[in-house]
Formats: C-alpha cells, sequence, structure tokens
C-alpha cells in the first residue's frame, strides 16, 4: 500500500462540487471510478477541501491510497485519458502515509475573477463575472484591508443555521489587483468557511459599486451574523488557485 499524492485542475461548469453527491455527478466521482476502472480497487480520494457546485480549481491537491504497482507517469497518463476534458491530472507524486492532501494544508489561495467593463467575451464567459459599471478599486481594497488578519467571519459564510466548532479564521492576504478591465480578488488563508470567499467577492463588489462604505466592514464583522449586505458572488468567478503545504 502506497500514499499517492495528485495536483488536479478541472473546470467546475457541469459539476455539483468537488464531492461526491448521489445521483450527481462531481470531481471526486469522476476520479473514484477512473481508479477502480485503471486499479479494480474501491479507492476513496482525499481533497484539500471542497469546493462548491460551478467553482473551478487551477490546482486543487487530492491524496489516496493504491495496492496497484502502477508507475507515477503512467498513472497520470492513463487517469488524463479515462477522465473528461474538463478534469486534468498535473502530476502523480508518491508521499508518505502520514500525509494527508486536507489536514496538513498551510495555506490556500483563492482568485476570484470580475470583468469590468462591456462586452464580455464569449471565451470568458464560464470564467468571470461581468460588472459593467466601473467598480471604485480604491475602496474594495480599503475595505479587505479590514477583513485582512483574525477574526471571526460569521458574516461571511453561508451556513445558516449550522453549528460549526469556530468561525474563526486567519485571513493572511486579501489583495484587489486591477489590469485593465480585468479585476481579480486574491484571498489566503489556511482555511475557509463555507462560500467565505464567495462572501467577501459579493461584499467587495457592493463596496466597488458605492453601494456600502468601506468603513461598514468593521461593523459587519462585529454584528457576527450573516446581514443583507453581504451577497454571495456567483460561482464561476471563483478559481482554486494553489494550496500549500
Amino acid at each position: 500500500m502506497r500514499r499517492i499524492k495528485i495536483n488536479i485542475s478541472y473546470d467546475g461548469t457541469d459539476y455539483s462540487g468537488w464531492q461526491v453527491q448521489p445521483n450527481r455527478a462531481s470531481i471526486q466521482e469522476k476520479i473514484e471510478t477512473t481508479l477502480l476502472i485503471l486499479t479494480s480497487e474501491s479507492i476513496r480520494i482525499h481533497g484539500s477541501g471542497r469546493t462548491d457546485a460551478g467553482v473551478h480549481a487551477k490546482a486543487q491537491i487530492a491524496h489516496f491510497d493504491m495496492e496497484k504497482t502502477f508507475p507515477n507517469d503512467k498513472l497520470k497518463l492513463a487517469m488524463n485519458s479515462l477522465l473528461p476534458p474538463d478534469i486534468r491530472i498535473n502530476s502523480v507524486t508518491n508521499v508518505k502515509t502520514d500525509f494527508h492532501a486536507r489536514y496538513d494544508v498551510q495555506e490556500k489561495e483563492y482568485h476570484y475573477f470580475i470583468y469590468n467593463g462591456s462586452p464580455l467575451s464569449p471565451f470568458d464567459e464560464k470564467y468571470k463575472v461581468q460588472i459593467q459599471k466601473k467598480l471604485n478599486i480604491d475602496a474594495m481594497q480599503k475595505a479587505a484591508t479590514y477583513l485582512v488578519g483574525k477574526h471571526d467571519f460569521a458574516s461571511f459564510t453561508a451556513n445558516a443555521g449550522k453549528k460549526l466548532e469556530t468561525t474563526i479564521r486567519n485571513v493572511t492576504a486579501l489583495q484587489v489587483i486591477k489590469s485593465g478591465k480585468n479585476i481579480t480578488i486574491v484571498a489566503k488563508s489556511q482555511g475557509f468557511l463555507y462560500k467565505m470567499v464567495r462572501s467577501i467577492a459579493g461584499y467587495l463588489i457592493r463596496v466597488g459599486l458605492e453601494e456600502v462604505s468601506p468603513e461598514l466592514t468593521k461593523d459587519i464583522l462585529e454584528m457576527k451574523t450573516r446581514v443583507k449586505d453581504v451577497k454571495t458572488a456567483p460561482a464561476k468567478g471563483l478559481f482554486l488557485w494553489n494550496v500549500k503545504y
């Protein structure tokens, strides 16, 4: 038995998310089915985290245990030959048996992509959220600075009525980067709450539209409950960009 780490890219448009769900296509299910075909083993893969329906990944990380002897380069080639074209295995490496793709994470990095203009290219339709009205980037970045650090992010999660062990998270970086009409929100933390990044993105968009002031951010954090000023941005703009161990 050996433990293997895989780096995965996927277009989440046509999937219900990462996690296996009854009667719905998921990234995890597609990869596990591929491994079953290749190895005749019922293999459960463990991801660094669960991405929601419609969310993409440039570099999702997962691990699994396998008995069959299969050279890593050939395993990568074989998996990619069987997987649908919107899921790709970037690398296959051996790791220590105590490595865990989820519990050993040191930092996750998400990118949220916005096109601030018109028209939106058909090639960007599935991967960027279009905002036609000009966004105030300075205001967005000012609001973002209030969210950096260790805070209770209960106001920025969508776990309505669900009891969590803690809603405290440490956001190590939150940047709003503009390049022409393209705007990228970059968020880094060891871990995020359910729909937290999309909630932050939705809120920052409202700040950029000057519907709310950046200073309101401090009050919303203190409320520690979901409020109408925090909207969940569409899934298609979000990418799991990198995972560090």
